[in-house]
Parts: C-alpha cells; structure tokens; sequence
C-alpha cells in the first residue's frame, strides 16, 4: 500500500506562522524532506522519530537535484511512508512544486498540497508594508530576481504604468541592474523600495531606499526580498531603517544597523 507525499508550506520563517495542519504533519511523518531555507526552529519542530534530510537548493550550491528530489518522494511513498516535502514559504510561488507534483502523478503517488504564508507576504507584515492600498496601487506582481532582469522590457513598462508594486523574490545583489531596468521602464526614480532580510525572524533587517539610490544600498543577510513601489510610504518607521541613517558602502560590503522586530514581540505604531 503506498503512502502519501504532503508538499507543505513552511511560511517565511517564524514558527508561530505555521498553519495547524502543517505542524500536525510534521509531527506524525516518516519522511521529512526540507528546502535549506526552512528555519532551524521549524526544522525542531519534527518529530524525533522521523527520518530528516535537508535536500534544499541555496545561493547556486544543489544539496539534491531536483530529479533526485522527485526519485526520493516516490520511492518513500511506494514503500508506504507518509513523507513532507516541506517548502519556504507556499509550495505554489517560486517552489518548484509543479515539477514535483507531475512527478508525483506520473508515479500514481497521492499527494497534498498545504499552503502556507509566502516570504512576499510575510515579509510585508513584519515591515508594516500593505502590498495594496486604494489610492496608490491597485495591482501586485510577484517575480523572482534570476527572471526579472531578462524579462521583456514591455512587462516592466506595463508595470510601471500600472502603478504596481513589485515583491522581487530573491534579487541578490544585482540591485544596480534591477534598479536600472525600473527607471528604463518608467518607474519614478523617486520610488520607495524596501529590502527585507531574514524577514519574520529574530535576525529580520529592514532597508528603505529608492530606486535611484537602490544601487547603494547594503548588501543584506540572505534570503531577502525587495519590494517596491509607492505603498512602501505606508511602512511601519519604527521597524525601518532609513537610507539616511546609514552610511554610503561600496558594493559587497556588509552593513550592519539595527535589526526589526517580529511583528509579534512589538505591537506596530
């Protein structure tokens, strides 16, 4: 009798930002199979008696090719094994899940898909930035850094017109490339933008800046996002470190300033 293969969301990295059901799976599972992103405190949360592997893909380094990945699930589950493919962030955005799913399907193997909160979104909440707001932005795109640089210069002109806000998944540090590519496509130099590290954690940092001034901002802890547009005016001061504040860096150059709270340790102002 086969088992089941549970493609889980881990959110963006607070524990407390689980969803019930995905707790309960990891505390009854066989198999655990985790992306390197996927915090320690969440990793903990396995059950002792479950079988751990980290198979994540982090800064161009491969732990596990993904056809390994997919060989891994479906020979667990075919020996009877209920197995988490557990996943930063939600299964569905940037996380490969549809390779594995046709894997799965392809091999006759049930599977789950359960969702979790997106880094975008979480990394919104904890800098108190609404990735929509009424009068200034009406539309969300969600990207990945690796894509948007060679991306058709007419989606980014498209966006621009829109008045859209953009949440850049895993920029790096291009971010003199990406900030060119924005000003090309017409968005106003003087746009806010927001780089979030580590975002929901214990060592979250928050840089606000513009598009014009993006090429200078500090290279960050990885993962982080960028996020831009005009609602990021709305975001919570307290937990933002301003641009002004901190001094120019040559690029590559680490910056350390004060680091944001988790939403849930500071009540937002």
């Amino acid at each position: 009798m086969n088992g089941k293969v549970y493609l889980v969301g881990a959110g963006p990295g607070d524990p407390d930002l689980l969803t019930i059901k995905a707790l309960r799976l990891l505390r009854t599972a066989n198999v655990v199979l985790h992306d390197d992103l996927v915090s320690p405190e969440i990793v903990q949360l396995i059950a002792p008696a479950a079988e751990v592997r980290n198979v994540g893909k982090r800064c161009g380094s491969k732990t596990m090719r993904q056809e390994e990945i997919n060989f891994l699930m479906v020979a667990e589950a075919a020996a009877g094994r209920q197995v988490v493919r557990l996943k930063s962030g939600d299964p569905l955005i940037f996380g490969r899940a549809g390779e594995e799913m046709e894997a799965l399907r392809k091999a006759n193997i049930e599977y789950e898909v359960v969702p979790g909160i997106t880094s975008g979104l979480g990394a919104a909440a904890a800098a108190g930035i609404p990735l929509t707001h009424r009068q200034t932005s009406s539309a969300l795109v969600l990207m990945t850094g690796h894509r948007a640089p060679g991306s058709d210069d007419g989606d980014w002109r498209h966006y621009a017109a829109e008045q859209a806000t953009l949440v850049i998944y895993m920029p790096g540090s291009k971010h003199g490339e990406i900030s060119s590519r924005l000003q090309a496509a017409g968005f106003d130099e003087r746009t806010p933008c927001a780089i979030i590290s580590r975002a929901t954690t214990s060592e979250q940092q928050i840089y606000r800046t513009t598009i014009s001034d993006l090429r200078r901002a500090p290279r960050l802890a990885s993962p982080t996002l960028l996020v831009v547009g005009e609602v990021v005016r709305f975001s919570d001061r307290s937990l933002v470190e301003e641009a002004a504040s901190v001094p120019a860096v040559e690029a590559g150059v680490v910056v350390e300033f004060a680091q944001g709270t988790r939403p849930h340790e500071e009540p937002l102002a």
